[in-house]
Formats: structure tokens, sequence, C-alpha cells
């Protein structure tokens, strides 16, 4: 089957974010529902990185924060499932529920697609109008619109590849 590409810059970022994604799918496929909710790492400050459930937890929450900050840059209301509003469910004062094996990828397409509702019409915006678009994220910094689309997807990347050294580990 033909790949349809989206046009502009940030058609081009939409399109390896959702590529990124589907790698991460492809290795989730790997995982048993055994190995997708064991403990890996019980030690880790970081209670989003304990398993590869709280993982996946993480990024789907993750992916759609990122695009409530855009629509919050783009002046859309926000439409994301309360059980994905930012915050925690695995660590103190965490509230929502954790993401079953069997509905992972379900939700991964959940937040691509609300993420390229997000930027439906704004696919060939000019270089000066994505530099334009400025949103200060919860940890600090301050990103243009590329900026944090790029950040969208090394982090599916970096936890593609935390989740892949999980299950070497257990074999």
């Amino acid at each position: 089957m033909k790949k349809t590409y989206r046009k502009g810059g940030v058609g081009a970022m939409m399109d390896e974010y959702e590529r990124a994604a589907g790698e991460l799918k492809n290795v989730l496929a790997r995982a048993s529902e055994e190995q997708y909710t064991r403990i890996i790492d019980p030690d880790t400050k970081d209670p989003d990185c304990r398993s590869i459930q709280t993982i996946i937890t993480h990024v789907v929450r993750a992916g759609y924060g990122y695009a409530d900050y855009i629509r919050g840059a783009f002046g859309i209301p926000s439409e994301t499932p309360k059980e994905h509003l930012r915050g925690s469910p695995n660590g103190p004062g965490g509230s929502g529920v954790m993401v079953a094996r069997q509905e992972a990828a379900g939700k991964i397409d959940g937040f691509l697609r609300y993420t390229a509702e997000t930027l439906e019409g704004k696919w060939e915006m000019t270089d000066e109008e994505i530099m334009a678009v400025s949103m200060k994220v919860r940890w600090g910094p301050t990103y243009d619109l590329e900026q944090l689309l790029e950040h969208a997807i090394v982090h599916i990347l970096r936890h593609r590849r935390q989740i892949e050294r999980f299950l070497e580990r257990m074999g």
C-alpha cells in the first residue's frame, strides 16, 4: 500500500510522529500481558518508568498534553478525555487509569488523531508562522511549534528504546 505524505513542514513532523508511534506499537506487540504489567524498575524515582504499562500510560498522557499545548496556542479548546489529563496515575497523589495492554495501540492512535485534528489546515505553515507559535511547558522551557513536535517525536523514541531494553532484560 502506498503511503500518503502530508504537505509542508508541520505535515512532515506529524508523519514522523506517526512513524515513531508505529515503531512503538510494533515493540508493544512483542510484549506478553505479564511482561506489560511486570515492575521492571522498582527503584526508579520516576513512577512513570517502573513497567511497560506505566511508560505507555505516561506516553499517552503526554501525547494528549502536547496536543493541548498546541491547542492552547491556537485558541482551540481541549477535548482530552478525562482519564488522560495531565498528571501521573502512577505516583503519589496521581489520578486516572492505567492503559491496559489490549488498549495500548488504540490509545496511542487516539492521541495521534487528536494531534492531527489539532493541526488540520496548518500543515503548510511558513517557518515564520511556526516559530511564532509559542508555548510555555510545565517542565520549564518555552517552545515554538516545531520544537514541541520534535520533542513529542523524540519522547516516543526514547520510551520505545526503554521498552525494548525492558523486554531484553525479561528475556
